[in-house]
């Protein structure tokens, strides 16, 4: 799977420079991909990472046929056949919705029923795909399916922190306000995230952890900027909704700003744990994440400057895949030294 999702996420990345107006080789698969840039990059690209790792936390094999799916959603769009795409998408989503009914049953708590809200939001989403109904409550549903991904992630990850009382309802209520808002009001969507990125900013444990060392203090940076970047989204969906043109920095700080940043700062503890690939934390890390927040500030403040800030985003992930990379092989260089000695 890892070489189509790569090619997916890279023919994405093309797709979204395009858009943005840059020269890129424009052949049918780019056009493509321009085209499909949004379902590119959350169904077929996020719903196939997402969904390879909830079917190792399952341990059924049955459950890799969600990340199977989205790929060849993905395939599909790019060779031409989007019903075939949209059909996928909705299979890969009601897969996903089987996954994690299977996890609450086997345990029932407050972030795998999450998750289960979260799958049925993504379905939501691709019935709307497969339907023609290719409208910004389509793209409010699937950014739903992510941010309540990442939502429940935290809680699972900070589960033994003590929090007011008031706190879980709290979420409840912004997540139901969440959903409500991406199937009836954009305004209503717009003040939700900026009500979870506060709610985030106030209960997550990473307030705290930014005061530590190493690979904690990074992780903490990461979550912190993203929330800003998700209450930066909330207020420019809300004024997307309500006339003003807001539209680039409503989507990209949600879907570049807010979960790419969650993706840097997750994937060092999540990719050893799913593909048993070890990473050794260096500075480096912090490279990609600042290039990552200063092309986005700078896409967003000019829309003169969209081009080169999309470009610069693009070289943002480019550098977070290679840092990646190279702390995998230091780690392993690290293990084959000890081994001989």
């Amino acid at each position: 799977m890892a070489p189509v999702l790569a090619s997916l996420l890279l023919l994405a990345v093309a797709g979204g420079l395009l858009r943005a107006g840059l020269p890129v080789a424009q052949n049918a698969l780019v056009g493509q991909a321009a085209a499909q840039h949004a379902a590119l990059m959350i169904c077929a690209f996020f719903g196939a990472v997402v969904g390879i790792e909830r079917a190792v936390a399952l341990k059924r094999r049955a459950a890799f046929a969600v990340p199977l799916l989205a790929l060849l959603g993905g395939v599909a769009l790019l060779a031409g056949w989007p019903q075939a795409g949209a059909l996928a998408f909705a299979a890969a989503a009601l897969g996903f919705v089987a996954v994690n009914l299977a996890i609450v049953q086997k345990q029932a708590a407050p972030h795998t029923i999450l998750l289960l809200v979260s799958a049925l939001a993504w379905l939501t989403g691709c019935v709307r795909l497969a339907l023609g109904l290719h409208d910004d409550a389509m793209l409010a549903a699937w950014f739903a399916f992510l941010v309540i991904t990442i939502a429940a992630e935290r809680l699972e990850m900070t589960r033994l922190m003590r929090r007011r009382a008031a706190a879980q309802p709290l979420l409840v209520a912004l997540l139901c306000a969440l959903l409500a808002g991406a199937a009836l009001s954009g305004a209503l969507f717009g003040l939700a995230l900026l009500g979870l990125a506060l709610w985030l900013a106030a209960f997550d444990i990473a307030r705290r952890t930014v005061r530590a060392q190493g690979l904690t203090r990074y992780m903490a940076l990461c979550l912190l900027g993203g929330y800003a970047w998700l209450a930066l989204a909330g207020v420019a969906w809300a004024g997307m909704a309500l006339g003003f043109d807001t539209r680039d920095a409503a989507l990209h700080a949600l879907g570049l700003g807010f979960i790419f940043c969650m993706v840097m700062g997750h994937a060092p503890v999540i990719l050893p744990a799913v593909a048993r690939i070890k990473v050794q934390f260096d500075a480096a890390f912090y490279l990609p994440l600042a290039l990552l927040h200063a092309s986005l500030a700078l896409r967003l403040v000019d829309p003169a400057w969209r081009g080169a800030g999309a470009a610069l985003n693009a070289a943002a992930i480019a550098l977070f895949a290679l840092v990646m990379g190279r702390a995998a092989w230091r780690w392993r260089a690290m293990e084959l030294k000890r081994e001989r000695t």
